[in-house]
């Protein structure tokens, strides 16, 4: 079908009949046509008179590079590569008149092909002076976005006519598409440098509007966590490693519930924050089911099998009322890659308001395009610096998910270190945080004789923060109930260090030491879990019997 004929097709609806008013709803092909045998947008004028203001001034340079940092923004293929010799000079030496400019080109063969030296005399005479240089060259990039914009419509025309009839090849280039459009927005930003005065400024700011309270960033729930990391920071990628069984994803998904429910009567500390949690390896069924598990009480295997007496089942229910009021979004999509992950989080920021993002977890991430020129340990490392980016473009945290290889199994002790983090040690570097989860107990459920000895480490649960790139290092410690697959708060502190102090309390004053005899032994099966307020796992009143009343959400 030619474009002539597709403007003049006559649609009928697949019902073989044409109505009289049947026509196509969208832009007809002999419209498409009409629109890409336009030129362009591009401005030669604006080309020749930034090429002549550098040639009077090389200076103007310094201001124009940040904006133009190559010659691929101009129109006209000669202009671009004046321009990317004039740009290698001021590099090279500071300076890039006419004589130079003409010798470089000359020695690289391409002088006559440009125009020779006559060009070089008329772009430096087509402007009195170099004083609006900065404007040309905003008109130059403006121009050049334009194309580019054009250019990613053209793909996605394209792509969408010869899209194959499916759901799923519709998905991913509507994905593809969101893809094309931000990329082209990236490429209109431009990131300025600011004086030491603005920063400092920004910071005392943020200092004063945070009313003394020691959590910068998005609170955890977790208080001793907190406390050493100032929560999760805007822009940081967070690494929570762990061997598999270990909990990592049940520690991700309380993670993920507490920072939702923040800002209600049970987390006063701040304002409610919008989660989305990507799940590689759970389906988003299995992902709700241990969120319902962990916020109502009821035991996992029970929930799995349905068989909940009635006391269960109005937790269940009263479970479901609260958390179906919490900002939580879940995607389960298999093998994700970057780019959608890009696509997708950017769409749930601007539908959402989403502030956090988890991902579990990394190592079920895909890069096709590193794959195919490189190893899985390259893959790997091009997907870390993929969410390291994501993370300060959107400027929220990314808290990230990775296995351990089974190095820890080979010590006595078991701990985990930042070395055991499987297929690349380039999220070692990418990382701001690196948080290992560590059960000692998991090595040694069979062995009664242990637990007889080490009744202090039965449910006993290590976070340690082997790298902070802002803050120190330590272990967080944590309390395991694998019952409702939740990890509660291991101190038995009723209010964190954080919250305002009364006035004869020094605000920034040393938090209580944290000890596991602070709290009642922990013996696996024993009814235990988060009291009010989601504090801590001690004290008598965390859960009421089940036959007795409901309990606390």
């Amino acid at each position: 079908m030619t474009a002539r004929d597709q403007g003049n097709f006559d649609f009928d609806g697949g019902n073989g009949r044409k109505g009289r008013g049947d026509r196509p709803r969208f832009v007809a092909g002999r419209d498409l046509q009409k629109l890409f045998e336009r030129m362009p947008p591009f401005s030669v004028e604006a080309e020749m008179s930034l090429l002549g203001s550098l040639l009077l001034d090389p200076e103007a340079a310094a201001e124009v590079i940040p904006m133009l940092p190559s010659g691929d923004a101009f129109y006209r293929e000669t202009h671009g590569a004046i321009y990317n010799a004039l740009i290698s000079l001021y590099d090279r030496h500071n300076s890039g008149d006419l004589v130079q400019l003409a010798d470089m080109l000359e020695s690289r063969g391409i002088l006559e092909e440009l125009g020779g030296a006559e060009y070089l005399l008329e772009l430096a005479e087509c402007v009195p002076s170099a004083a609006n240089a900065i404007h040309y060259a905003r008109i130059v990039r403006r121009k050049s976005q334009l194309r580019h914009l054009i250019d990613a419509a053209g793909q996605i025309l394209h792509d969408a006519y010869h899209a194959d009839d499916g759901e799923d090849a519709t998905k991913k280039l509507l994905d593809k598409a969101e893809s094309l459009i931000f990329g082209v927005a990236e490429q209109a930003e431009t990131v300025e440098a600011e004086s030491l005065d603005a920063l400092l400024q920004q910071i005392m700011d943020a200092l004063e509007n945070n009313e003394g309270h020691s959590i910068t960033g998005v609170a955890s729930g977790y208080y001793d966590l907190d406390d050493l990391t100032s929560g999760f920071q805007p822009g940081e990628m967070t690494i929570l490693a762990a061997r598999p069984s270990m909990g990592k994803t049940a520690l991700a998904l309380n993670l993920v519930e507490q920072l939702a429910f923040a800002g209600s009567p049970h987390h006063p500390q701040g304002p409610r924050t919008p989660v989305a949690f990507f799940s590689l390896e759970m389906s988003r069924q299995s992902v709700t089911s241990r969120l319902l598990s962990a916020h109502s009480g009821v035991d996992s295997q029970k929930l799995r099998t349905n068989r909940l007496s009635r006391d269960e089942f109005n937790r269940l229910f009263t479970s479901c009322s609260t958390l179906s009021e919490a900002s939580i979004h879940i995607d389960d999509t298999p093998g994700l890659t970057v780019m959608q992950l890009r696509a997708k989080a950017r769409r749930m920021v601007a539908q959402h308001g989403v502030r956090c993002i988890v991902i579990d977890y990394l190592q079920l991430m895909s890069d096709p395009t590193a794959a195919s020129r490189d190893g899985r340990q390259q893959e790997v490392s091009s997907i870390s610096r993929g969410i390291k980016a994501l993370a300060r473009e959107l400027r929220l945290p990314i808290i990230c998910l990775a296995q351990l290889n089974r190095s820890t199994e080979q010590r006595p002790s078991h701990k985990p270190r930042m070395a055991d983090l499987r297929e690349s040690g380039s999220i070692e570097q990418d990382a701001d945080v690196i948080m290992l989860l560590h059960r000692e107990e998991y090595y040694h459920t069979e062995d009664p004789e242990w637990i007889e000895l080490n009744p202090d480490k039965v449910g006993l649960a290590e976070v340690i923060v082997a790298k902070q790139r802002n803050g120190p290092t330590g272990i967080v410690n944590l309390t395991w109930n694998s019952r409702i697959t939740r990890f509660l708060n291991f101190t038995s502190r009723r209010d964190p260090v954080y919250d305002a102090a009364p006035p004869s309390v020094a605000v920034y004053g040393p938090a209580p030491a944290p000890g596991h005899t602070e709290r009642k032994p922990f013996t696996p099966g024993q009814k235990a879990g988060p009291v009010d307020d989601f504090r801590d796992g001690s004290g008598d009143s965390d859960w009421v019997d089940e036959d007795i009343g409901d309990i606390p959400v």
